[in-house]
C-alpha cells in the first residue's frame, strides 16, 4: 500500500499542549485533499493499582466540558523523557506516590482521523509514599481516591465515568 504524498504543509496554530498543521496531500488512491492534523506529544495513561482488585482514580475539573470528571491519571511525555519515566513522574505529581513496578499494557491512538497523539497505557503497582514534593501543573486541582475495580466499572455503567481513556484503561487490567 502506498503512502500519501505531501504537496505542502504549514503550521496554522502553535499552542502549549498541541499544534495544528494543514497539509495538502495526494492520497494513496490518487486524489488530492487538504488535511488538518492536531500534532500532540505522546501521553502516558496510568492505571495505578495499590492492591489487587483496586485502582486509584483522580477527580479533576475539565474546562472544555465545564465538568468535574473521574479519570485515570495521565500526562504528556516531555521531550527527552521515555514514556515509562513520564508514567512515574505523573504518578508522583497526580497521586503523590512513586511506583516500584511499571508495566506497559498497550499503545493506542484515540483519534487517528485528525490527531497523531499516541496514548501509552501502564499498570503501576507497589505504590510508595514519598516525602519529596512533586511539581504540580498550575491548571490542575486534583483529588485522588482508591476504588474497588468492581465499583469503578459500575461507575462506567451508570455514566459517572465518561472519559474514554479511563474506560479503555480499566478494561486493560
Amino acid at each position: 500500500m502506498n503512502s500519501a504524498e505531501v504537496l505542502s504543509r504549514e503550521t496554522v496554530f502553535k499552542g502549549k499542549v498541541f499544534d495544528v498543521e494543514r497539509a495538502k496531500v495526494k492520497l494513496p488512491h490518487g486524489r488530492e485533499s487538504t488535511q488538518e492534523i492536531v500534532r500532540h506529544s505522546k501521553s502516558a495513561v496510568l492505571v495505578p493499582v495499590p492492591e489487587p482488585g483496586h485502582v486509584i482514580l483522580i477527580r479533576q475539573y475539565r474546562f472544555a466540558l465545564n465538568a468535574w470528571m473521574w479519570e485515570l491519571p495521565a500526562g504528556s511525555v516531555d521531550e527527552g523523557e521515555s514514556p515509562e519515566q513520564a508514567a512515574v513522574r505523573e504518578c508522583h505529581e497526580e497521586i503523590g506516590k512513586v511506583p516500584a513496578t511499571v508495566v506497559r499494557l498497550a499503545a493506542l491512538y484515540p483519534t487517528p482521523g485528525y490527531c497523531d497523539e499516541e496514548m501509552i497505557f501502564f499498570r503501576l503497582s507497589s505504590l510508595n509514599d514519598t516525602h519529596e514534593k512533586a511539581a504540580v501543573d498550575e491548571d490542575e486541582d486534583i483529588e485522588a481516591r482508591t476504588f474497588e475495580l468492581r465499583e469503578a466499572r459500575e461507575m462506567i455503567r451508570r455514566g459517572e465515568i465518561v472519559d474514554m481513556k479511563t474506560i479503555v484503561g480499566l478494561g486493560l487490567i
